[in-house]
């Protein structure tokens, strides 16, 4: 600051000089001293400038660069603005904090595996129901029809009666195959939760059992649909053999008076 305000004198100077008396030789020689001195000293605060923001003073800072003083000041983690020590990082990346992470992440995988089986378990049930009932009402048709039908008709109507049984038979066995896993994995969530719960994750252990229970409800209301069906194919099984029994012995009836009739003719 000294050296510039040495600079403005000395230049102010010169400049009034020169133009109070132009024609004065020997003041116009000193005043070109002046003037060399003016310019050596700015010549001289440029190079301190220059050398002063190449070595990055502290004061010092060149236009669009960013101030890293923090990185120097410590090992810190800055997040949302704050500056938080890794060492409280780490910390919290105990043994336990860690297990409870894991139990969380089993118990949320566990549950999602029975979410997919239960809903497999559940479109499986209904669709069985569906097949077993379109059996029922076609072969309740074909009983009131007996006695009725043509052979080509009644052909038609055994066709349809065997594919409904093949289809609820398919049905049943995919019925069986999902309701295998669904059973491991209300076991795998059983194993997670207490699990969960032995490690302090109490709250996963918590939503778990509840997912359990969800899953348990969908899965017995899908089984009475089922088991309801099940029921209705044997009422009508035992109303079938009821009804062949009576049209076998219609047909034995009008054979044996068919019979008689060709006695008496004779």
């Amino acid at each position: 600051m000294q050296a510039v305000a040495q600079c403005s004198v000395c230049t102010s100077r010169a400049a009034g000089g020169l133009l109070r008396k132009q024609t004065d030789f020997s003041l116009l020689r000193t005043n070109k001293s002046a003037l060399r001195r003016g310019a050596a000293c700015i010549r001289l605060l440029s190079i301190s400038e220059s050398v002063l923001l190449s070595k990055g003073e502290p004061g010092v800072q060149k236009l669009g660069q960013k101030r890293t003083d923090t990185a120097h000041r410590g090992p810190l983690s800055v997040g949302h603005g704050l500056a938080v020590p890794f060492t409280q990082q780490i910390e919290n990346l105990s043994y336990d904090s860690l297990i409870i992470r894991a139990a969380s992440v089993v118990t949320d995988s566990s549950s999602t595996l029975l979410s997919q089986t239960s809903l497999a378990l559940v479109n499986a049930l209904t669709d069985y129901s569906k097949a077993v009932q379109t059996r029922i009402i076609v072969q309740r048709r074909y009983l009131a029809s007996l006695g009725k039908l043509t052979p080509s008709e009644e052909d038609l109507f055994l066709a349809a009666i065997n594919a409904q049984r093949a289809e609820a038979t398919d049905r049943l066995q995919e019925c069986k195959r999902f309701e295998t896993n669904w059973i491991n994995s209300v076991n795998l969530c059983k194993m997670a939760a207490e699990a969960a719960h032995s490690s302090g994750a109490d709250q996963a252990s918590i939503t778990v059992r509840a997912s359990i229970q969800v899953a348990q409800s969908q899965v017995g209301e899908a089984r009475k649909l089922a088991a309801t069906a099940d029921k209705k194919l044997a009422e009508t099984k035992a109303e079938e053999i009821q009804r062949m029994a009576e049209y076998v012995a219609f047909l034995d009836g009008e054979e044996h008076e068919v019979h008689e009739a060709y006695l008496r003719e004779d």
